[in-house]
């Protein structure tokens, strides 16, 4: 099982989970009840409770580099292209845009 904090901003947005039954993406209850507070995605629209997908949500898989960046990501970490939250975990830390991405360590 995996865990990543997801950041709007500064400001802590949520948890993304993988484990042996997909994905999940929860925005954080704080977060929720915060006057200025947005979607980090229009296609994961602000909600109480879970989202759940068997695939790395598009939103997500789509701040993954691609083309000669992934290449290179992959082999420095030395991550399987096909191991999309992996990706996600170490390149996404300092993404374009306003999300990103930290790993949670267990």
């Amino acid at each position: 099982m995996r865990h990543a904090k997801i950041y709007y901003g500064d400001t802590f947005a949520g948890t993304l989970t993988e484990d042996a039954d997909g994905y999940h993406f929860e925005y954080d209850n704080d977060y929720l009840i915060f006057d200025n507070r947005v979607a980090i995605s229009l296609t994961l629209p602000l909600q109480k409770g879970p989202y759940h997908s068997k695939i790395l949500f598009p939103f997500f898989d789509g701040l993954i580099p691609e083309g000669w960046l992934l290449d290179v990501t992959a082999e420095v970490w030395k991550i399987n292209p096909r191991d999309r939250m992996g990706l996600l975990l170490v390149s996404c830390r300092d993404c374009i845009g306003a999300v990103r991405v930290e790993r949670v360590n267990e």
